[in-house]
């Protein structure tokens, strides 16, 4: 079994405009809005085996959450810093672990999630998390066929 959860990071504050985009902070509700996801998917009996992530602090404070209900430490990687749909799926299969998050930025979550789901999700809000599932144990298979289960889960 492969499983891909996508996480796209929780609510950003804006509250700087001189802030760079890489380093903008979450919001009041990102930070209500991640542990609480957090929380939720670990509930599902889900066990993850990486929780990659964006540089950007926004992405890295989503992921602790994430990381954190699962008792795993996020791995950074700059490359998913507004990385396109193709790039994200390539790098869950690089990581070559059965059970991969990743968190990341819109529009690439967003594009990626459509496209395993035929359109049936048509946006990735902010911390919203959707699980994709394959029936086979390799990534290159996973990464070429729609998946077997899906769900979605939001604030």
């Amino acid at each position: 079994m492969t499983t891909l959860v996508l996480v796209r990071h929780a609510k950003s504050d804006w509250g700087d405009p001189g802030l760079d985009d890489h380093d903008r902070p979450l919001n009041d509700r990102g930070m209500r809005d991640a542990p609480a996801l957090a929380a939720r998917l670990s509930a599902t009996g889900l066990r993850p085996d990486a929780v990659l992530t964006s540089t950007a602090l926004r992405a890295r404070t989503t992921a602790t959450f994430f990381a954190s209900a699962f008792g795993l430490e996020p791995e950074p990687d700059a490359d998913l810093y507004g990385a396109p749909a193709t790039a994200l799926l390539r790098a869950a299969a690089a990581r070559r672990a059965p059970t991969v998050i990743l968190v990341a930025h819109d529009p690439g979550m967003t594009a990626l999630a459509e496209r395993l789901t035929g359109g049936a999700i048509g946006h990735m809000p902010t911390c919203a998390v959707a699980t994709f599932r394959w029936a086979t144990d390799d990534w290159e298979v996973a990464s070429a066929i729609d998946p077997d289960d899906w769900s979605f889960d939001r604030p």
